[in-house]
């Protein structure tokens, strides 16, 4: 029995998350966005690219730096310090519905991650923000401090996963313990986002080395002091041939050898 519990607890804490495909779901719904409200997303999503809060940053793509899609916002988390999540990062996403801003958007971790407030089977994300503190107003950047804290201070009373929150009003220690392992098993020890962001900027600037190269100068000289009414043949034209005659000068004629012959008969 205590084989099969451990079996079990292991086989949870290593089971991924099922995370179908919603991009085709989440492109429509962006789409049947009002104007204003698609104003509102490219806003906030500059703002979040400009001046991000604190231990967030936000997932773009790596040759536009923009998000991939307006109705799926893309975030990375470092794990506070002082928690079991820390020095390690977390990707998660808020995915628009037709009705935002009327309407929160939903939360789900894309790490897995070992939390009473975070669903172990989806990556669902269970805050009041989401719920019922959700005004129209409230930004992404207040949403994704939000979720942060929520490593800092998770809410037992309201888990998604039943084990974990049991486990840390029961003994905080086992559950750090656990939460620990997920975070080392499963989030990364670096930054993706600014691994990306220092090989975007090592890319443009050999970009720029490459067009101002010593080769290319010499290229742009030597181009420039071409003839360009010079034709294609000008050189075999002027090339000494095997006999050592220009190929471009004149040669007798037959007819004129065949006269001087028939003088001297």
């Amino acid at each position: 029995m205590a084989s099969t519990s451990a079996g079990a607890t292991r086989g949870s804490l290593y089971r991924p998350y099922h995370r179908s495909t919603s991009t085709g779901s989440s492109s429509s719904s962006i789409e049947n966005l009002p104007p204003r409200t698609l104003a509102r997303v490219s806003k906030e999503v500059r703002e979040l690219i400009k001046n991000p809060p604190e231990g967030i940053q936000l997932v773009v793509d790596s040759e536009t730096g923009l998000p991939s899609s307006l109705g799926e916002i893309v975030a990375e988390v470092e794990g506070p310090q002082g928690t079991p999540y820390e020095n390690r990062y977390f990707r998660l996403k808020l995915v628009l519905g037709v009705d935002f801003p009327a309407s929160p958007p939903r939360g789900f971790f894309l790490t897995k991650i070992y939390h009473p407030n975070v669903d172990m089977s989806t990556g669902a994300i269970c805050v009041n923000t989401l719920k019922k503190d959700w005004a129209p107003e409230t930004t992404f950047s207040h949403v994704l401090s939000v979720i942060r804290c929520l490593l800092i201070y998770p809410f037992p009373e309201s888990s998604l996963n039943d084990e974990a929150g049991k486990l840390f009003m029961e003994s905080y220690d086992e559950y750090s313990k656990r939460a620990h392992l997920m975070a080392d098993v499963h989030g990364r020890p670096h930054s993706s986002v600014v691994e990306g962001d220092e090989k975007r900027r090592k890319a443009d600037s050999n970009e720029d080395e490459d067009c101002d190269s010593p080769q290319r100068r010499k290229s742009r000289i030597g181009d420039s002091g071409a003839n360009p009414l010079a034709s294609k043949n000008s050189n075999s034209l002027s090339s000494p041939s095997k006999s050592g005659k220009s190929l471009g000068s004149k040669q007798p004629s037959g007819r004129m050898n065949k006269k001087k012959s028939l003088k001297r008969l």
